[in-house]
């Protein structure tokens, strides 16, 4: 399971400088946990951070520029903190594998000559097998499009199947990438010769981030099954009609799951109408007939959603959901966190999920360890605090008091 254990953003947003976790150049903090929730009021960035992440993926799709756009975003100014004139930077740190190398990826974008976004840097690198010194070994250095990428023909040319030989060798090789506006793990990452370029750009498109809106749910698609939820949630059906074909004995334990959660529900299913459409349906107790998706309610909808997702026979390996507590009966969230959990590292461990919420019904599932308090520092910009860096709440959830409580109550603020 790859897993984020830490990230650094600078000049995004409200974001000027938040660090949420282990760096390469934190080494001293704790890393994140599989379950990542960040708690926060109305206004104090919660939805900038959460979009960091859509931006980064949608650089790798898209490109710098016309992520700038995408999502509403209005462009590079709009995006770069308030009174900045710096780059907007990102550095994650992540593993492959728990035993695995840790490997750094670095970007930093600004403007050009003619004020368009441009990668103005990008780094990937990881320390040399066997080495606990020293700087880690970049396998992509580039400057506003050119630089060096390690060739990775050493192991082919020599035949050496060690991977520790086939690094020392320090065999790189100049490149120019057609635009400043592409990312290089974009291109080099299709790329057989380069491996862990190819890994990195594998896990970063594998991110799901959660634009769920019932509304989308309830829209009629065409027939056909789909292997995965998208992001909008608007091929729900389409994905029910996958799992219980191809998933049926996995789909049939969602289904009880929900049922036991949402009362009255006793079957999902799909119907196709006469023009090709799909219908959704729930089966009720007490009613020959079925609801309809378009019937249902917003709650019972972003369940379904939810743990459909996190039963995915090949899941994300990384997903952001904002505030999932909306439209929930503030009694399923403790279900929801246990979901959560579960799947992040419990009897599945397949997913990474990074969540935001204001609801303290549903932080008061949570860890301290698991919790990061953001809140608006006196500049104005964003402040993020792990809520196990204050002594006085670990031991107040240790006497039995819930986290969600405490932070309702104002014990977790930094400016108390």
């Amino acid at each position: 399971m790859a897993l984020i254990e830490g990230i650094k953003i600078r000049n995004y947003r409200a974001l000027k400088d938040v660090t949420l976790g282990k760096t390469w150049q934190e080494q001293n903090k704790k890393p994140l946990t599989p379950l990542t929730v960040v708690v926060g009021k109305n206004g104090v960035g919660k939805s900038s951070l959460f979009d960091a992440f859509g931006f980064l993926a949608d650089c790798l799709t898209f490109g710098v520029d016309e992520a700038c756009h995408r999502n509403g975003r209005g462009g590079f100014e709009r995006l770069r903190s308030a009174s900045s004139n710096e780059n907007i930077e990102f550095e994650i740190y992540y593993r492959e594998a728990q035993n695995e190398r840790p490997i750094t990826y670095e970007l930093s974008i600004g403007l050009d000559n003619y004020d368009r976004p441009i990668v103005v840097t990008e780094r990937l690198r990881q320390r040399r097998q066997g080495s606990t010194r020293g700087w880690p070994f970049s396998f992509l250095d580039l400057s506003r499009g050119s630089g060096k990428v390690w060739s990775g023909n050493a192991l082919a040319e020599s035949k050496i199947s060690d991977e520790y030989l086939q690094e020392e060798t320090n065999e790189t090789q100049q490149i120019e990438l057609e635009s400043p506006q592409k990312l290089g793990i974009a291109t080099l990452g299709n790329l057989k010769d380069h491996p862990r370029i190819a890994k990195f750009r594998k896990f970063v498109e594998g991110w799901y981030l959660s634009y769920f809106t019932p509304e989308s749910a309830r829209d009629l698609p065409r027939a056909g099954p789909q292997k995965h939820l998208n992001r909008r949630g608007d091929n729900l059906g389409n994905f029910v009609q996958f799992m219980e074909k191809e998933h049926p004995r996995k789909f049939k334990d969602v289904l009880s799951d929900i049922s036991s959660k949402i009362p009255g529900i006793d079957n999902i299913d799909t119907e196709q109408s006469p023009d090709g459409r799909l219908l959704l349906r729930f089966w009720s107790d007490g009613f020959d007939k079925p609801f309809y998706a378009q019937q249902m309610s917003d709650g019972s909808l972003k369940l379904l959603a939810y743990m459909l997702l996190l039963e995915d026979p090949e899941p994300a390996p990384f997903i952001c959901i904002e505030e999932p507590e909306n439209g929930l009966y503030h009694k399923l969230l403790d279900s929801l966190v246990e979901e959560f959990r579960d799947s992040a590292k419990g009897k599945k461990g397949d997913s990474q999920l990074f969540v935001t919420t204001h609801q303290p019904y549903l932080v008061d599932s949570l860890d301290p360890e698991e919790v990061w308090v953001l809140e608006k520092d006196s500049d104005g910009f964003s402040k993020l605090t792990r809520a196990s860096d204050y002594p006085e709440v670990v031991a107040m959830v240790d006497e039995g008091i819930p986290l969600g409580s405490l932070w309702y109550s104002d014990h977790i603020d930094s400016r108390i």
